[in-house]
């Protein structure tokens, strides 16, 4: 990881707009390129147990993660903070 990247904050979100009132965990912010986003978000859908995706520079996880998203980005080193209510 970047030594620039300990200074960046990462947020994560939670989100429902357009996905009929199903929740979904953003993950935005991450200093990373397009091929160690894909393989950021592989390890933390396996670690939700849950789906997602890549989709413009951000990760999303289905479902309500935020904790547990939150906890594991900052133990690998980013500034994590939940955004939102």
């Amino acid at each position: 990881m970047p030594a620039a990247a300990s200074n960046r904050v990462v947020r994560v979100s939670r989100h429902t707009q357009g996905r009929a009132g199903k929740a979904v965990s953003v993950i935005s912010g991450l200093p990373l390129t397009a091929p160690e986003l894909s393989a950021l978000a592989g390890e933390l859908k396996r670690r939700c147990g849950s789906g997602g995706t890549v989709r413009q520079g951000t990760i999303e996880i289905q479902g309500e993660h935020r904790d547990t998203l939150v906890a594991e980005l900052a133990h690998r080193g980013f500034r994590a903070v939940r955004a939102g209510g």
